[in-house]
């Protein structure tokens, strides 16, 4: 996608109502008016191009038009039927919950729904009361766009692939990959695919080009074409599309986001956000797990601020990323703060890790428990942001500022790491009764461990986005944790039959006063839902300082 002024994205974003069947017209009773059958006729091809909506038409039982001739009343309930599951699915989303989702945060009130209903059924032209809920949200428009030009991509057979081999760096030549490079480019890039043709030479051009792409996609913008870059690049156009469709699906049905102050967090984007009810008042990029140990979404609660915390390292970490370093070197351990307890009688007892021979340890039943102190090398750096929830996440400094520079800042053991941290403390202790930024700097330099209760609660959303929209312009990051591809799977799944889920009622509309909808239903029964799939485990444990030496590939 390029920049575009928003004006501009409405109007190329506008569906014209489709084409009438002329043969159905004409099968059509006399008796049933003309300007009704063209609108039924309208509305059934509205709904078989719900593909542009990022939903599959086939989902939706939509009768023939030859239908309209044989049997209007039939055609007309059945039309309806699939106009108000559509309807519905617009308004509210398809997948409207999901296990292990939090973040998904839905306006599922049966009023707003209604309303809907209702002005399909009293509309003269119930197409254009599809295509409003279809663009109702925002950022639709955009998306929109981003999907016609994704699926063109996929209809054309995908992006030239770029061959396997080493990093491909800026200066270079090759007759075989940087051609590739090169047509994997200019098909989206109208800058590139408009400069000179420098065949085999990896030139300026081409990397000003690489570069754009890197920034566009959260990846390090270096320029060169390494392991993460080129798998980027490579991955299948269905892939792309799948999770545009899905970024469609989420922005259904949004709920307004709370108006008081909040703590937003964007996982695959690495950012956080404080806001003010629509009013950003703190941004910073932050640090979030690694694929093997995924931050997981949560909507919970801040409730304190912990100065110089201790870590307690899961036995995960100690097991995973300790143990190695500790065979090598025990001293430097023992310097980085790192201590070793064991069990005697029931008591805590520490150990010298000196006289521990490291060598025997069986990593699959790790003997020891592992504190870190609290210092200026320690995991958690001076601030801990404490948010109780079942997967034991929470916000925290770091001493590794220099990993803020990396475009992919999956890198943690689950928790997430600030790049600001005292910014965030500041306002997170605004207007804290005796409390300001010279007590807590005196706090910090104590070097004590100690805890501020927040006098109220601060919500905290960690959410999983892949497809951002800025000003127009759709970016779209790696599916990071595989989230989009599950949602995915509930988007594309066939609904129980009526009566098949318990529990589907119908919801009560106004009844239908309009002449020109004569064979409309009054109500339209809401959709059932699918049965959503189950939780899977938690992944993310509290992070472990390993990574501050050795961060793993992409």
């Amino acid at each position: 996608m390029r920049r575009r002024d928003l004006p501009a994205l409405l109007l190329a974003a506008a569906m014209p109502l489709p084409a009438l069947s002329s043969p159905a017209l004409a099968a059509a009773p006399a008796a049933r008016p003309r300007a009704e059958a063209e609108a039924m006729l309208r509305l059934a091809a509205r709904l078989r191009l719900l593909s542009v909506d990022g939903l599959s038409p086939r989902l939706y039982d939509i009768p023939p038009d030859a239908r309209l001739g044989a049997d209007p009343q039939g055609h007309a309930a059945a039309l309806y039927a699939a106009a108000g599951a559509a309807l519905a699915d617009l308004v509210q989303g398809r997948v409207t919950e999901q296990p292990g989702r939090p973040d998904l945060r839905r306006d599922l009130s049966p009023a707003r729904l209604a309303q809907w209903q209702a002005q399909l059924l009293r509309s003269p032209e119930p197409a254009e009361v599809i295509e409003q809920a279809a663009l109702s949200h925002p950022d639709m428009p955009a998306l929109r766009l981003a999907l016609q030009a994704v699926r063109a991509r996929v209809e054309a057979g995908g992006w030239p692939l770029v061959p396997p081999g080493g990093t491909l760096d800026p200066g270079m030549a090759d007759p075989v990959r940087i051609p590739a490079l090169r047509a994997r480019l200019a098909a989206d890039d109208t800058t590139l695919a408009a400069a000179p043709d420098a065949g085999e030479l990896f030139d300026t051009a081409l990397e000003e080009a690489v570069r754009r792409w890197q920034a566009a996609h959260g990846l390090d913008v270096d320029g060169r074409v390494g392991p993460a870059t080129l798998r980027l690049m490579n991955r299948p156009a269905e892939a792309w599309l799948g999770q545009v469709r899905v970024a469609m699906d989420m922005r259904r049905g949004a709920a307004a986001p709370p108006a008081g102050r909040r703590i937003e967090v964007n996982i695959p984007e690495f950012r956080l956000w404080v806001m003010e009810g629509a009013r950003t008042l703190l941004e910073m990029p932050v640090i979030v797990g690694k694929a093997a140990r995924a931050t997981p979404p949560l909507a919970v609660k801040m409730t304190a601020v912990q100065f110089n915390p201790p870590w307690g390292v899961p036995e995960r970490n100690a097991r995973e990323d300790l143990l190695p370093r500790f065979r090598r070197d025990p001293r430097a351990m023992m310097e980085k703060g790192f201590r070793l307890f064991t069990v005697v009688g029931g008591e805590r007892v520490e150990v010298d890790p000196m006289t521990v021979d490291w060598a025997s340890v069986n990593p699959q039943r790790f003997p020891y428990i592992v504190r870190q102190d609290a210092s200026d090398v320690s995991a958690l750096g001076r601030l801990k942001f404490v948010m109780p929830n079942g997967d034991d996440i929470y916000l925290h400094d770091t001493p590794d500022r220099h990993l803020f520079s990396r475009g992919d800042r999956a890198l943690s053991s689950g928790c997430i790491r600030l790049s600001q941290p005292m910014e965030l403390l500041a306002l997170v202790l605004e207007n804290a009764p005796g409390w300001n930024r010279e007590r807590a700097q005196a706090a910090l330099d104590s070097r004590q461990t100690s805890f501020v209760g927040l006098a109220r609660t601060l919500p905290v959303r960690l959410a999983y986005t892949t497809v951002t929209v800025e000003d127009g312009l759709v970016r779209v990051r790696p599916d990071i944790y595989g989230l989009d591809a599950a949602y995915l799977r509930l988007l594309d799944q066939r609904r129980p039959a009526p009566g098949a889920a318990p529990g589907a009622a119908p919801v009560p509309l106004a009844q239908n006063t309009a002449s020109s909808t004569a064979g409309a239903p009054s109500a339209i029964p809401a959709p059932a839902r699918p049965a959503p799939e189950q939780p899977r485990p938690a992944r993310a444990e509290a992070p472990g300082p390993a990574e501050a030496t050795k961060v793993a590939s992409p």
